[in-house]
């Protein structure tokens, strides 16, 4: 038997007590960000928030969720969809990269059709990077409604 993937999970602070489920049921159907893990084995071995705007616990974090085995980093769905996005994204991703070695995925569920519609309204995505940030978690509309 192959041994499992191991991640970790970062979400944003301002969404510090949602309880996951999004994110887990997406790990658990292999959808959204997660779809790169079909027919493997997955193990969580960290969930955290950012720590808050600038995102201090982004500085030690991940080097607690490499002792635990972690081998990616997921930046939570929420860190795109919300109001407005995370406009630390790329630092995590480039800093958690760079200091601990660890590949890091923006994404975790797909992201929610309603948060899509708005986001494509306001023209929010529409620069190469932020293409770059919601490829992983974009899925089709249907699987986004069902995240809604």
């Amino acid at each position: 038997m192959n041994e499992p993937v191991k991640i970790a999970i970062v979400i944003c602070d301002r969404y510090k007590s949602c309880a996951g489920g999004k994110c887990f049921r997406a790990l658990q159907n292999r959808e959204g960000a997660f779809s790169r893990y079909k027919g493997k084995e997955v193990e969580i071995v960290g969930f955290t928030s950012c720590g808050g705007c600038p995102g201090g616990n982004i500085e030690y974090a991940p080097e607690e969720m490499k002792k635990n085995g972690a081998q990616v980093v997921h930046l939570a769905t929420g860190l795109v969809v919300g109001y407005p996005p995370c406009p630390h994204i790329s630092y995590f991703r480039d800093f958690i990269t760079g200091r601990y070695g660890l590949e890091v995925v923006v994404g975790t569920h797909p992201i929610p059709e309603k948060y899509n519609s708005v986001h494509q309204a306001l023209g929010t995505w529409n620069t190469p990077e932020w293409q770059d940030h919601i490829r992983p978690a974009m899925a089709d509309e249907q699987t986004r409604r069902a995240y809604d």
